[in-house]
């Protein structure tokens, strides 16, 4: 139903759709962050989890562009909260600096996953083990309250590896305004979890 775009018409379109996601992100932390900041812990967690999963199985399980984008919105809108209230704890110059950092390794990533996409893709089920490791981990040590200063870095490092990995699977898929999108949503997660990484690294070391 929908006709196949060009790769380069594809790869900008993961590059817009990326963008909007942190335009509005960005948005919502300069004229938003004191009205997220007063809203209920608890309640924005919980938020967060039904509606950022409720938009990615709408970009995920949908063929339909704008049903897809409308998805993605619904994971964008809750990250912007959870980013505001976050970065309100930060300097300027330390948002900055992980903001660049985290441009430069995504470009970084993105230039190897190109050019040898089959070191990213045989990464696959080793990255989601580790990410199901990593999630049981983190729960036990805050819970526990014991969050070692290194652990950042480690979490840092398995995002990267999603980032050239859904570079490469993003480009192994058909290419339609549908998958980009979808695939724009999976780089969009493993990117602004590198940047909080990095910025819970910074703030770590102050």
């Amino acid at each position: 139903m929908y006709n196949k775009l060009t790769n380069k018409q594809y790869n900008i379109a993961i590059g817009i759709i990326l963008l909007w996601g942190f335009l509005v992100n960005t948005i919502m932390c300069i004229f938003f962050q004191d009205s997220f900041s007063r809203l209920n812990p608890t309640m924005v967690l919980i938020g967060y989890f039904v509606v950022a999963l409720v938009g990615i199985c709408m970009s995920v399980f949908s063929n339909n562009p704008i049903v897809s984008f409308i998805g993605y919105n619904l994971v964008v809108l809750p990250v912007g909260v959870v980013l505001s209230i976050c970065l309100k704890d930060y300097y300027i110059s330390s948002i900055v600096q992980a903001f660049i950092l985290t441009t430069a390794i995504t470009s970084i990533l993105i230039i190897v996953s190109s050019i040898k996409p089959e070191i990213f893709l045989s990464m696959g089920k080793t990255l989601f083990i580790c990410l199901s490791g990593t999630i049981i981990i983190e729960f036990i040590m805050i819970l526990f309250g014991n969050v070692p200063k290194w652990w950042d870095w480690i979490v840092a490092l398995l995002f990267c590896g999603y980032i050239g990995y859904d570079w490469a699977e993003a480009q192994n898929k058909t290419k339609t305004l549908d998958n980009a999108i979808d695939s724009a949503v999976d780089l969009y997660l493993d990117i602004i979890n590198l940047f909080l990484r990095l910025l819970g690294n910074d703030k770590n070391n102050d």
